[in-house]
């Protein structure tokens, strides 16, 4: 099964990443669904379901305690000049958000995942199939204002994702709550 590692983001974040999704221009890209709003802390990809209690087990021992973050501004992967993935930034000046993701990479290594050399905390608004004009692109997805409202993260979850036609489809395996 394919699984991975995430921080659901609440109902009001959803619409305002929501909001700024629809001002992407559609013609241009693929876009995620709103119910995919979520940031990847550790994507495991395929997964024995014999290993997914050893997961849950490393996960519980996980301590951390609820911190706030806040939607930041609209970037992309890997660069301006080769548009893959659109994303919302979130605010992580205090390493709050990469502390949890190396905490989670430490004890899922231990388990036979590789570690990540690369965690950018981002939600992917839209994945990219071609783009005609790159900098008129660009310069519309700077235009997009996001409003830099400010949440609770209080939990992560391990997730499972089946891939449909329809798109993917979740399943929660765990919850993780801060201490």
């Amino acid at each position: 099964m394919r699984t991975f590692i995430a921080i659901e983001m609440p109902k009001e974040i959803k619409e305002i990443l929501l909001d700024a999704q629809k001002q992407i221009n559609t013609d241009k890209t693929k876009i995620r669904p709103a119910k995919a709003f979520h940031l990847t802390l550790k994507f495991l990809g395929e997964t024995e379901e014999k290993k997914i209690g050893e997961i849950k087990s490393a996960l519980k021992a996980i301590s951390f305690k609820q911190f706030n973050t806040a939607l930041t501004e609209i970037g992309v992967f890997p660069d301006e000049s080769y548009v893959k993935v659109v994303w919302a930034g979130l605010d992580d000046s205090e390493n709050k958000i990469t502390n949890l993701q190396k905490e989670i990479d430490s004890k899922i290594e231990i388990l036979g995942f590789k570690k990540d050399t690369r965690f950018h905390p981002h939600v992917t608004l839209a994945r990219v199939k071609f783009v005609d004009d790159k900098q008129k692109f660009i310069k519309d997805l700077k235009e997009i204002k996001i409003e830099k409202k400010s949440f609770e993260i209080t939990e992560f979850k391990l997730i499972k994702s089946t891939l449909t036609g329809e798109g993917p489809l979740y399943e929660n395996l765990g919850v993780f709550s801060a201490k």
